[in-house]
């Protein structure tokens, strides 16, 4: 007897009686047992109860075989992982399975992938596993969209520059940027002023732009002190 979607199953006199006979005529014919459900997977001895015109009874038992052949149904949702501070991400059995039943019960559910990083930034399809108590497994597919929503960290360090013999100076990242760091990786540094002349000796307040590799972009100041320290070209002539 193979169990329904409902977990139940059952037999008939017609189903186990293999021909059984009586000299006058046979009254009625009953199992001691017809009906199974999932507690009972497995070899059942069971007796067909026989009772002739004359009131005379006798038995016989027979063994009701129960499986459960039917796969668990598997229902799953999508979901959105945000990384954290270390680039990495995770999901449970709980986040993706949206009610997943069957027709006995569940044993074990798993996840053919958990854990994330900075390169599954995007879709990602992986299966949800689902045994039953009996051993029947089935699996159905959710898309776990990773996405990377921290900023970088901006460090930063003020800087002395000195004008040249030409009034002009300058300044790159490298002299700017103080380990700058992103939970992923960073795609761009920039500087928001990175050139200066004599119209500006004293204190400027500049900004180091930093873009990680998933766009999210953070700035900070830093203060480039331009000072001037060529003394003037003196040039003479002698008169009468």
């Amino acid at each position: 007897v193979s169990l329904d979607a409902s977990g139940a199953g059952s037999v008939t006199v017609a189903d186990i009686d293999n021909g059984s006979t009586d000299n006058c005529s046979i009254a009625s014919s009953t199992l001691s047992k017809s009906t199974f459900d999932c507690s009972e997977v497995g070899a059942n001895t069971i007796y067909l109860i026989v009772t002739d015109a004359n009131g005379n009874i006798d038995s016989a038992s027979a063994v009701v075989t129960v499986q459960d052949t039917i796969k668990p149904t598997v229902l799953t949702q999508n979901v959105t992982v945000s990384l954290d501070a270390n680039g990495a991400g995770s999901v449970t059995v709980a986040d993706i399975d949206n009610g997943s039943t069957d027709n006995c019960s569940i044993a074990s559910s798993t996840l053919s992938k958990s854990t994330f990083d900075c390169s599954e930034v995007g879709a990602n399809t992986i299966y949800l596993i689902v045994t039953d108590a009996n051993g029947n497994i089935d699996s159905a597919s959710a898309v776990v969209t990773v996405q990377d929503v921290i900023k970088p960290t901006v460090l930063t360090q003020n800087v002395t520059v000195s004008l040249d013999a030409n009034g002009a100076g300058s300044v790159t990242v490298a002299d700017i940027d103080n380990g700058s760091t992103d939970n992923c990786s960073i795609a761009s540094s920039t500087l928001s002023k990175s050139t200066f002349d004599c119209s500006e000796v004293g204190a400027n307040t500049i900004y180091l732009i930093v873009t990680d590799a998933n766009g999210n972009i953070d700035s900070a100041s830093a203060v480039v002190t331009v000072q001037d320290v060529i003394k003037p070209t003196v040039l003479t002539q002698n008169v009468t």
